[in-house]
């Protein structure tokens, strides 16, 4: 049996199929299916460790990204579609998976494509409130469309549309407190507000926080994700504006958290300040209370519409980037840290909008049908 996945270009892509690959490799094990290869089409392989983990061989295809608006650049990436498309098309009809699972994403196409050509079975998912293009596309040939938020569930054709949930990896599901302030060198005493900027950072977020922390580091612990391209730029101005602060021990900045120190941060925090693409989930399934700061003009607006439709359940307050502020920012933290009866209320919701069991479910609809098609 084969199962090709697809999809890429950010760890919102990538992650949830290395959360159902832990699933279907766990369910092949327990229903001794023999034959068992997993494949991952893309133009990158994001995590080389990851897919290594997971015993799921990368196919490297050219993928391009076409833009809405005018850019000589589309046509460079037409030519990457067109080259990709007939890549992908040769090399899936030698592999010839029995299913397909994407996550969508220009990175997608061309797998896609290859798989309504040759008529192989797509299972697709999709993370956010507004339907990418791709999947909005690939939903006209998929047998099942599996949707993060009910929302996005209205854009397609419901006879064959499941409101499941994010997959997440199962070891990110749980969080480690456990030695957590040990080995972040915490004090347990004070409050952690944990503030995830994602790998790239965000640097709106980054400049608030930084101009915030005088204040800020009075009451509170602070667990700052960074980015890679921001962590000496940070250093050096915290080495200045923190220089004779009596409490500048309690910033604690990173560019990145491997797994074990993203959940014993998660473990060890009393608040997560946050983007809203698919950490969302990850924040939810730690039953977290949290402040979400959406990107203003995401693609089809879906982060903010991510952000709200999590506020609706009563999991998190949203600021604006239009209203970001370092004084906001400090009101809104210290508003929340003294009201603990709002913040359990909210550490509820997260845990009930989260669905630990996504990744399980989709595992076990890419089996059903690889099994009808090898038939």
């Amino acid at each position: 049996m084969r199962v090709l996945f697809t999809g890429g270009g950010t760890g919102g892509h990538f992650y949830p199929i290395i959360a159902v690959a832990e699933k279907l490799n766990l369910l092949a094990e327990k229903e001794k299916i023999l034959d068992w290869k997993l494949y991952f089409m893309s133009d990158a392989p994001y995590d080389r460790t990851a897919l290594y983990e997971q015993g799921i061989s990368f196919i490297q295809v050219p993928a391009g990204k076409l833009r809405l608006y005018f850019s000589i650049k589309n046509i460079f990436d037409g030519l990457k579609v067109v080259l990709g498309s007939f890549t992908a098309l040769f090399k899936m009809f030698t592999i010839y998976p029995d299913v397909i699972f994407s996550k969508g994403g220009y990175a997608s196409f061309p797998a896609l494509l290859a798989a309504w050509i040759l008529r192989i079975p797509v299972i697709i998912h999709e993370s956010d409130s507004a339907p990418g293009r791709v999947n909005k596309w690939a939903a006209r040939f998929a047998r099942r469309i599996a949707v993060s938020f009910d929302e996005a569930g209205k854009d397609f054709p419901p006879e064959k549309t499941a409101w499941v949930g994010q997959p997440v990896r199962t070891s990110l599901q749980r969080v480690a407190r456990e030695g957590a302030f040990e080995y972040l060198k915490l004090d347990p005493s004070v409050p952690v507000i944990f503030i995830i900027g994602g790998s790239q950072g965000a640097q709106i977020i980054n400049d608030n926080v930084v101009e915030a922390l005088p204040e800020l580091l009075n009451r509170y612990q602070i667990i700052h994700q960074c980015g890679t391209k921001n962590i000496e730029d940070i250093n050096t101005i915290i080495s200045v504006s923190l220089k004779n602060h009596p409490h500048k021990d309690r910033y604690k900045p990173f560019a990145y958290l491997n797994l074990l120190a993203m959940r014993m941060a998660a473990g060890a925090s009393s608040l997560i300040i946050s983007r809203a693409g698919s950490v969302i989930f990850e924040i939810a399934s730690w039953g977290r209370p949290s402040i979400i700061i959406p990107i203003t003009n995401s693609n089809r607006d879906h982060q903010r519409k991510n952000a709200y439709n999590y506020s609706r359940v009563g999991a998190c307050d949203v600021i604006e980037e239009a209203n970001l502020s370092p004084h906001l920012l400090i009101s809104e933290i210290n508003r929340l840290m003294k009201d603990k009866g709002k913040r359990e209320e909210m550490s509820k919701a997260a845990m009930a909008f989260a669905k630990p069991d996504a990744a399980e479910k989709i595992a076990r609809e890419i089996i059903t049908l690889a099994l009808e098609h090898e038939k």
